[in-house]
């Protein structure tokens, strides 16, 4: 495996998924990989492939998403010349393609019911049929399915094929989100931070400031491992100095007073029946005016993350000393 492949962190609960997928590797049995977007199900597919007896064999991917529901059947077992509009020449699926590999299927959860129907017959005898054919062709295929849904409540609900489910869930292999790895945003932000100095020519690397640090620890990460490596990388990016520490990180990089609103572009805002005129409310003092605004957005962000310090200077885009300096300038002081 190469570098883009390799699992870094050292929190139990990310060790114990990845020993387990190690240990599932062994096996053919189908595996299921549960998490959210971005914390390394494809990883884990690869894990299980390349650590187990198929490792020298195809390992075919779908992101069953990605695809519309009248092609996905077409893509996974494959068509006859002619079986419909389009179809000009025969075409081995996804399965014939990964026999005696590995076949990992992103998004399972997003199947149609005929495409479920038609897995749960290739899983359990092992034998596809092409669209257009009545001849079944066998294959020896390893299945490893990922998905961020609820599989059983959506199997309850009669969304999933209860049944499928049933025989995908040998092993089923949950990854724990960024937010919970205690530990790993550090080891991750450094690992990633050096890579990207190498790949800008960097002749060494300055790390992180205490505060920038703090703020990357203090983040939820909603994207987990995938939202970091491109905050991280950013951050190193748009770093000027290499001979000091990086000290600012972007978290949204399309936050800025010129983004575009919504109803900047409403047909109501863009053409007004009665124009009125733009009339600024008047401003004895405008230095004063300015800091009143700024008293006021730096208050706000404070109460909407309940006065943690950290996230307020995160989501203002400021160091924690800075938030601490506006603190102090505008006499605003934490509850009790």
């Amino acid at each position: 495996m190469d570098r883009n492949t390799h699992f870094i962190g050292q929190s139990t609960a990310f060790l114990d998924a990845v020993e387990r997928a190690s240990r599932a590797a062994n096996t053919a049995r189908p595996v299921l990989v549960i998490g959210e977007r971005g914390t390394g199900k494809e990883l884990i597919a690869q894990r299980l492939h390349h650590l187990g007896p198929r490792w020298g064999e195809p390992l075919m991917v779908l992101n069953c998403a990605a695809l519309p529901e009248t092609l996905i059947e077409a893509e996974l077992f494959g068509h006859e010349a002619g079986a419909f509009t389009g179809a000009t020449r025969a075409r081995p699926g996804r399965f014939e393609e990964a026999d005696r590999g590995t076949l990992f299927l992103d998004e399972l959860g997003t199947l149609s019911m005929a495409a479920q129907e038609r897995l749960l017959r290739a899983v359990e005898y092992g034998e596809v049929t092409r669209i257009g054919s009545s001849r079944p062709v066998q294959v020896d295929v390893r299945i490893v399915g990922a998905t961020n849904a609820d599989l059983p409540r959506a199997a309850a609900e009669g969304r999933f094929r209860a049944d499928l489910l049933d025989r995908l869930s040998f092993e089923v292999i949950t990854l724990p989100p960024l937010r919970a790895r205690e530990g790993d945003v550090p080891e991750l932000a450094e690992c990633y931070g050096r890579r990207m100095a190498t790949e800008l020519a960097w002749e060494r690397w300055p790390g992180f400031t205490s505060a920038a640090m703090e703020a990357l620890e203090a983040y939820a990460w909603p994207g987990n491992v995938r939202e970091l490596r491109n905050v991280v990388e950013r951050a190193v990016y748009r770093w000027d100095d290499q001979g000091r520490p990086i000290g600012a990180i972007v978290f949204d990089p399309f936050e800025s007073l010129w983004a575009p609103r919504e109803e900047d572009s409403t047909p109501s805002a863009a053409v007004s029946e009665t124009p009125q005129p733009c009339v600024p409310p008047p401003v004895t003092h405008l230095r004063a005016a300015v800091e009143a605004h700024e008293r006021g957005l730096i208050s706000s962000a404070l109460e909407h993350h309940r006065w943690n310090q950290r996230r307020t200077a995160s989501a203002l885009g400021l160091t924690y000393d800075q938030l601490r300096h506006c603190m102090r300038k505008h006499k605003l002081t934490v509850p009790g």
